[in-house]
């Protein structure tokens, strides 16, 4: 048990008696035995175990510090626990956390109007995490492709490219092509996916010809491409300039949605607002996540168009937590945060910095560096 930590027998549902659990446990080892022991093994994380943090800076329950480079995946672009959003949290905490979208609350409508302004889009869907978002428009593009664009029923196909990661979720595996994530899960959502309509061949990333003719094979029931602006999990893949540009050009001949995936790329990471700008092109939906709340709370939407967000009629999707007024007050002092303390110049500036400096480095380990903003990669020779 924790330092200080107290406990009281409580019965279970089955009549057995089990102490109050103390929040914190008191050491690395311990926590790590006792999540092999109890938790599902979907993940295996490094052997460091956070117990504080404040900005850049995580320490460990035996008070060892450590910077966090990875910033979890990109949610705490503002530093983890900033006192702002701390402030927040615990404001709204006191006065009102969840009314489930069956009512109205006083903070949700405010975050709507702020976010579509903040982001240039004209409305949102609020959610809770990255994988529900990428769901949400997948849903959303075939409904816009089967009421607005009158694709025969069930013939709407979305596509995205190979290596994507767009979350661990049923559509989302169904769309990958790693192993380790559908292995095992099948059979997969149809009509989505990282192949050339009608073919074995994947879809490459930065690869506009082969991009060319998967948006041919799949004509007029293409319904939707998803992309990330720069590849995260695939290992920061940075495409060429005119890569987006194209699939911009391609969505307006064929009639069909641009979904840009910004949950890891968005909001100051990559030196811009969100890293499709770097390419000057605007995508029709935009999925958010991970840094909207600061890693305060699970907070996530997809942006878009009034004439696409508006083929969502009520009770054809929702969630409980989405909208909800802690999650809304946080998201809303989380990019206040973003445009207050400059976090997009900063971004960029501290990325051509890092990456300068590290390129300098005469070392035979460091093979290349990069990346953009503070989203980056240094490949090493193993």
């Amino acid at each position: 048990m924790a330092p200080g930590a107290t406990s009281s027998a409580q019965p279970t549902a089955s009549g057995v008696k089990i102490k109050s659990a103390a929040l914190h446990v008191s050491s690395s080892e311990a926590a790590i035995d006792a999540e092999q022991k109890y938790a599902a093994h979907n993940y295996h994380p490094l052997p460091v175990v956070f117990a504080r943090a404040a900005g850049v800076s995580v320490w460990d329950p035996e008070g060892h510090h450590y910077l966090d480079f990875l910033s979890a995946y990109s949610a705490v672009n503002q530093g983890h626990c900033h006192p702002e959003l701390v402030k927040v949290m615990v404001d709204q905490a006191a006065r009102l956390t969840i009314s489930s979208r069956a009512f109205y609350n006083d903070v949700f409508p405010r975050f709507a109007e702020f976010v579509t302004r903040f982001f240039g889009f004209d409305m949102v869907l609020p959610m809770n995490t990255g994988a529900e978002a990428v769901e949400s428009a997948i849903k959303i593009a075939r409904k816009w492709g089967y009421k607005i664009k009158n694709i025969p029923e069930n013939r709407a196909v979305v596509l995205s490219v190979q290596n994507n990661f767009h979350g661990r979720t049923f559509a989302a595996i169904s769309m990958s092509s790693d192993p380790e994530s559908r292995d095992n899960y099948g059979p997969y959502l149809p009509n989505v996916g990282c192949k050339i309509p009608g073919t074995e061949n994947p879809i490459p990333y930065n690869d506009k010809a082969a991009l060319r003719m998967a948006f041919e094979r799949a004509g007029s029931n293409l319904a939707a491409f998803l992309v990330e602006p720069i590849q995260g999990e695939a290992g920061i893949v940075v495409p060429d300039d005119d890569y987006l540009q194209e699939a911009r050009q391609l969505c307006d001949k064929y009639n069909c949605l641009l979904i840009c995936d910004e949950i890891q790329t968005g909001i100051a990471r990559t030196g811009k607002l969100l890293c499709h700008e770097w390419s000057g092109i605007k995508p029709d939906l935009v999925l958010l996540g991970k840094a909207i709340s600061g890693g305060m709370y699970p907070v996530s939407c997809v942006l878009g168009r009034r004439d696409v967000m508006l083929t969502l009629e009520p009770g054809t999707h929702g969630s409980t937590y989405g909208g909800n007024p802690l999650g809304s007050a946080i998201a809303i002092r989380a990019l206040e945060l973003i445009r207050d303390e400059k976090m997009v110049e900063r971004a960029d500036q501290l990325g051509r910095l890092f990456r300068e400096g590290l390129r300098a480095i005469d070392s035979p380990v460091i093979q290349f560096v990069r990346g953009k903003g503070l989203l980056n990669a240094i490949v090493i020779d193993e």
